[in-house]
């Protein structure tokens, strides 16, 4: 298994779904700066997560919908973290679960640097 191990200034966990997805965005100090439930868009997710460019990684848990997020990271030049659900023990074994507690658990994984499995 391969863990992502990069340092960043800010920490995106996305809880994605087909039509809306929950994005956490934290800082190093792990202060909560966005918690917002949103419409599945590109404009919309980049008008959030633009302050916090170009230092910051993004993740979302491996689900069917996820390759435009991988495309549009890959447009805009961040780095891109898919958790493989069945690793990502935080989430897939929490008794409490609702889309605001996983995306926060994502970006707090993704910040740890040791949660989220690479695939491959």
């Amino acid at each position: 298994m391969r863990f992502y191990t990069k340092e960043h200034q800010y920490y995106c966990g996305i809880d994605l779904h087909t039509k809306s997805m929950y994005v956490c965005i934290m800082n190093q100090q792990e202060e909560i700066l966005v918690h917002k439930n949103i419409k599945t868009n590109p404009d919309t997710l980049l008008k959030i997560i633009s302050p916090y460019l170009p230092d910051m990684a993004l993740a979302v848990e491996c689900i069917f919908t996820w390759y435009w997020v991988s495309d549009f990271c890959v447009e805009h030049d961040i780095p891109f973290i898919l958790g493989h659900a069945l690793y990502m023990k935080a989430i897939h074994g929490s008794k409490t679960k609702n889309d605001k507690i996983d995306s926060h658990k994502i970006a707090a994984l993704l910040k740890d640097t040791h949660g989220l499995c690479l695939p491959g």
